[in-house]
């Protein structure tokens, strides 16, 4: 990898998503040697992506270059690779652009989507998890409006008009509230000649209200909200198989529909070397401490979405959000130069400050500590904090343009097919 070596400890970090990117600015001044790997060369800001699989914004607003965050840092390395394995009886990474040894490893991989072993749903459903997965996305409903104005045949117009959406947490129901937006205000302008009135959304839910994660009034006036736009919501409901035309249910409920989306749920993207019933607990998560190290070493943690500390609160782990990922990324900075120097380490403990979800123009839920409120302020606050963590002033003002612009103009100008998408395994 071409990485020097130095007298300073090394610190490897996979994965640049919130943890992995909190942990390296907190270490970057520090008297360390950071080397940071992911398969990716950018920091994706994951609760926008609906955003861009919507039209809302471009890509590239919600995505920054990992080396650009921590350029300034000296001592610090970024290698464009995929880790393949973790040794820990030689404290080597294997990756596919070679090996390089460690004196602390933090694994910072993050999630992937849950598909709970259901090939069929994993192999024609769509994903919005990565920026690649979400310009997919924005391209296959484009063009399913497309085809719809081509076909005579009304079921497979309608279908391709439907749009399901497995999931009821804050992915499926942003993604909806922007669905049904653009039905009430773009599809109408940019499809004249099309009924667009016939386009369908639908959020299937396995449990008994959407975004359970939240206070149950919060979850009400978010199906408030939805059914005012349009969306239909089932709830009680578990999607069984999707074939690429009909989605079949634990009920006698189908739905015919080109496009499914699944966010149903995500589990951690452990890597060979950590895994097994002795690391890996519930959700593929891996277990880990106070102080976040991996069972069994004290030279190897773990951050984030992947990492599973239990507490009284929270009996199955922190939730897998971003605000733990950046919280136990601060942590583990401050920790790491204590065990270095050979001090006592801090436990770390989590400061819940809430959960919010938009469902659309002048519509969102916020759920803190001491006040729950709904509506156009809950809105405003949503917009305000999402803009705050976005990293980067180019990106931050970027999105406030195009927020301001889509408002006052009722529109979403990244309604664009620039790479078109097709399922190889429909063909």
């Amino acid at each position: 990898m071409n990485i020097p070596k130095k007298s300073y400890p090394r610190i490897v970090i996979i994965g640049g998503g919130f943890a992995g990117v909190a942990l390296a600015k907190k270490l970057s001044k520090q008297e360390v040697q950071v080397v940071l790997l992911d398969k990716h060369n950018y920091h994706t800001f994951q609760p926008l992506l609906y955003q861009v699989s919507t039209g809302g914004l471009e890509p590239d607003s919600i995505g920054y270059p990992i080396r650009k965050v921590l350029q300034n840092f000296p001592n610090f390395y970024f290698r464009l690779a995929n880790v393949e394995r973790i040794d820990t009886s030689c404290n080597t990474l294997k990756t596919n652009i070679g090996e390089i040894d460690f004196d602390y490893l933090v694994v910072a991989s993050g999630s992937t989507t849950n598909y709970f072993g259901n090939s069929a749903i994993e192999k024609y459903s769509m994903a919005m998890k990565t920026i690649p997965q979400s310009l997919n996305l924005r391209s296959l409903i484009l063009e399913n409006f497309e085809d719809a104005l081509l076909t005579s045949d009304l079921n497979e117009r309608n279908a391709l008009m439907n749009f399901v959406i497995v999931g009821g947490g804050p992915t499926g129901v942003e993604l909806a509230g922007a669905l049904a937006e653009i039905k009430k205000g773009i599809l109408p302008k940019d499809y004249p000649d099309l009924d667009t009135r016939l386009a369908q959304i639908h959020i299937i839910q396995s449990g008994d209200r959407i975004l359970k994660g939240m206070s149950k009034k919060a979850s009400a006036k978010a199906e408030d909200f939805l059914e005012k736009l349009g969306v239909n919501i089932w709830k009680n409901v578990r999607v069984t198989n999707y074939d690429g035309k009909t989605v079949s249910t634990n009920t006698d409920l189908t739905f015919e529909t080109a496009t499914l989306v699944w966010a149903a749920g995500v589990k951690g993207a452990t890597i060979n070397g950590i895994d097994g019933d002795d690391f890996i607990t519930r959700g593929n998560r891996i277990i880990v401490n106070e102080f976040n190290q991996v069972k069994g070493f004290d030279h190897i943690f773990a951050v984030g979405d992947i990492a599973c500390m239990k507490t009284p609160d929270f009996p199955d782990g922190l939730p897998m959000m971003a605000q733990p990922a950046i919280q136990q990324g601060e942590q583990l900075g401050n920790n790491l130069l204590k065990l270095i120097e050979n001090q006592p380490m801090k436990a770390f403990t989590y400061k819940d400050k809430g959960s919010m979800a938009t469902i659309g123009r002048n519509k969102a839920v916020v759920d803190l500590k001491k006040w729950k409120f709904q509506g156009v302020f809950a809105w405003y606050l949503w917009m305000f904090v999402h803009l705050f963590f976005l990293i980067g002033f180019r990106n931050r003002m970027v999105v406030f343009i195009n927020w301001v612009y889509n408002y006052i103009r009722f529109d979403r100008e990244a309604r664009l097919i620039i790479r078109p998408f097709k399922n190889k395994n429909l063909e």
